[in-house]
């Protein structure tokens, strides 16, 4: 893993005692899915979803599939998707870069953005699209919903065998402000961290 990030990650683990209890819970709930299914499986899917696309549910996708690497949780596979589809955002992009992730983009509109949290494993491939599209999961997956927006306009998830929504506020409210960098670092830093406590849930006894 790369030396910024895996010093990122050790900060990031220093945060866990301020995440609420009622976030610590519903956490809790999706490590027991994740490990139900990883027992009897040996894989899990997790698809974050959110309306665009292209913030929240990007970091979540990428931060996760991180954590389960950082811990050596092997099966576990993340996904994203959106009501709609847009784009990464850049500015969710350059925090990412700024987390310690490499990421490359061969450009356009929507592009599929290359991201890396090592030399050594895969990249993971990011790029806006819906739910449904057909790079995510259709069926036996879990709908991570991390935006209330989604949550509400889509009560029904088809394909998915286990819901919860855990929600961030969106940083697109900083954008074109003197605060944008601020607030993407921190929005990237809160789902970080609430990531990484979730795959460290389950190097414990649920």
């Amino acid at each position: 893993m790369y030396k910024k990030l895996e010093t990122n990650i050790t900060e990031l683990k220093q945060g866990f005692d301020r995440i609420p209890s009622s976030r610590k819970e519903r956490l809790g709930e999706v490590a027991e899915f994740i490990k139900k299914e990883l027992d009897e499986k040996g894989i899990v899917k997790l698809n974050f979803i959110c309306t665009h696309n292209s913030r929240r549910s990007q970091l979540a996708q990428i931060w996760t599939q991180t954590a389960a690497a950082h811990y050596g949780i092997d099966g576990v596979r993340t996904y994203s998707g959106g009501t709609e589809a847009t784009a990464f955002n850049p500015n969710a992009v350059a925090a990412v870069e700024r987390a310690g992730f490499k990421v490359d983009t061969p450009g356009g509109d929507n592009p599929k953005y290359d991201v890396r949290f090592s030399e050594d494993a895969d990249p993971m491939i990011c790029f806006s699209k819906t739910f449904d599209d057909s790079a995510n999961p259709s069926k036996d997956f879990a709908a991570i919903m991390t935006c209330s927006e989604a949550d509400d306009n889509c009560p029904f998830v088809p394909g998915a065998t286990f819901r919860k929504p855990v929600p961030y506020r969106d940083p697109k409210e900083a954008d074109g402000t003197g605060r944008e960098k601020e607030i993407y670092d921190e929005r990237c830093r809160q789902i970080g961290t609430e990531m990484i406590f979730l795959m460290e849930l389950l190097t414990t006894n649920l």
